[in-house]
């Protein structure tokens, strides 16, 4: 069974919950904004995955789950049980290792290439990664690479675009599951604070969703089949 955590309801699995269920991998969704609890430990589970949310890692007062959230993943991480954190996802996983999430550069929200580092090409989860194609991304923080971390990709406005901690622990400041659905959702909700007065910037990300979507939802497939490999390892 793998677990996946949602901080909201609008920031779901999206491509990746449908590419678990094409293969037949069962997993179980626990929804921290709605309330429900961690499991005591995740060690009944082959691997987590932890998605994206509008919040700040440090924002404790205002999202109490996140204390506990943070526990959970030091204990995912001493477990070494395989872990894949998307956006936020990424910046608990950097927190969890001892590494600070700061503002990033450029706020980056819309299509945008990544660079593999040396390291990142040779990376397993990155097998067959095309660096030309565009990928999505919403968000105005950064993580930092932990001690014990390993930068597998960058940007020139992010500079700290994936990184791997320990052997199996993975963070993606950019997001690979989205859905025109989900894009949609996400300006309705976000636009206001994030791109106040600047519709015409979320019509132009819907548009580029449909031109990129091809190869973008291929892109995706083959990073859900490398973690999945990794997960098997």
């Amino acid at each position: 069974m793998i677990l996946i955590i949602k901080h909201i309801d609008i920031e779901g699995p999206g491509t990746l919950g449908d590419f678990l269920i094409a293969q037949g991998e069962p997993f179980c969704i626990v929804e921290l904004g709605a309330g429900e609890p961690l499991p005591d430990s995740p060690g009944n589970f082959k691997a987590v995955i932890v998605l994206g949310g509008p919040m700040n890692v440090d924002e404790d007062n205002i999202y109490p789950f996140l204390k506990p959230e943070n526990d959970f993943i030091q204990k995912i991480l001493k477990a070494q049980i395989p872990y894949l954190g998307i956006c936020l996802g990424s910046q608990l996983l950097a927190k969890a290792a001892g590494a600070r999430v700061v503002r990033s550069p450029v706020k980056e929200i819309g299509w945008y290439q990544v660079q593999l580092t040396d390291t990142g090409k040779k990376d397993p989860l990155f097998d067959g990664f095309s660096e030309r194609d565009p990928i999505y991304h919403w968000h105005g923080d950064m993580f930092q690479i932990p001690s014990n971390g390993t930068l597998l990709a960058s940007a020139a406005g992010c500079p700290h675009q994936a990184l791997r901690v320990g052997k199996n622990a993975y963070g993606l400041q950019f997001h690979v599951e989205v859905t025109g659905k989900s894009i949609k959702e996400w300006c309705d909700e976000y636009c206001a604070n994030d791109l106040p007065g600047r519709l015409g910037h979320a019509q132009s990300m819907m548009d580029d969703y449909w031109k990129y979507k091809q190869i973008f939802d291929a892109q995706a497939q083959r990073l859900y089949q490398n973690f999945l490999g990794i997960i098997n390892a």
